[in-house]
């Protein structure tokens, strides 16, 4: 099993124990009022649908979800947010791309960079590793549903989607962003409970870490995520299985 693969299901369980502070769906609201700026209709939004669709997938309730959309639309009072990505490098040289959606760019400038060299890594420039990283859009289905791994398998590339591997206790779905939608639109009209989807960087060529490395990406990764201003951070490291869960369960 791909290590960086195991990351991201790990992520998202952490993701939704962070969920349970508040702290999370703070950013899913940022999200979801950006996105809301260009409309308030998720039907003709593609960016809305997708932010809801993630804020969903987290149990975000529904009338936050609604405040948030009418503050980014304008009926409601709202800060300005901007949306900003920051590029650089971690410890072994691994790529990491961080997505930001800030109130004070010069604060968030300034933060983003202590973080990355007090824990081994480097900011680069605009594009210097952008381009080892394709978009997709991911839907993930726990197994512990009744349909069978050939019918979803087939139910997906029919709707449209690219791919679907086995992750642990989930199967995870590939699909070009433009199809995401309708992709995850299909599976829930058959029935298929989601039980995450979202729109993420996948790395093309993953780099393979000892356990010393492993734990100084992770230290850095945990920092940035920790980062009222990030929304999401994505790295091409690649960890073994069994040193992610030694590393991840201290």
């Amino acid at each position: 099993m791909s290590g960086h693969s195991k990351w991201a299901t790990i992520k998202h369980k952490k993701s939704r124990e962070d969920a349970k502070r508040g702290k999370l769906f703070g950013k899913l609201s940022r999200a979801i009022m950006v996105a809301a700026r260009n409309g308030s209709n998720p039907d003709i939004n593609t960016a809305l649908a997708n932010a809801i669709a993630k804020a969903k997938s987290y149990s975000m309730p529904a009338d936050s979800i609604e405040r948030a959309i009418k503050k980014g639309a304008g009926e409601l009072g709202a800060d300005a947010y901007e949306e900003l990505t920051y590029e650089g490098f971690g410890p072994a040289r691994v790529a990491i791309m961080v997505d930001i959606m800030t109130d004070n760019r010069n604060r968030t400038a300034a933060d983003i960079r202590h973080i990355f060299t007090k824990y081994g890594g480097s900011l680069g420039s605009a594009g210097s590793v952008a381009w080892m990283f394709d978009r997709k859009g991911i839907i993930a289905i726990n197994k512990t549903h009744p349909i069978g791994e050939e019918e979803l398998l087939a139910l997906a590339i029919e709707a449209g989607a690219e791919d679907m591997m086995s992750e642990d206790d989930q199967w995870q779905i590939t699909t070009d962003p433009a199809e995401f939608s309708f992709v995850k639109n299909v599976i829930e009209k058959h029935g298929v409970s989601i039980a995450h989807s979202e729109i993420a960087l996948i790395p093309k060529s993953p780099v393979k870490l000892d356990k010393d490395e492993a734990a100084k990406v992770l230290r850095l990764v945990d920092a940035l995520e920790d980062n009222d201003d990030v929304q999401d951070v994505y790295s091409n490291f690649d960890i073994p299985a069994d040193v992610l869960e030694e590393l991840t369960s201290t």
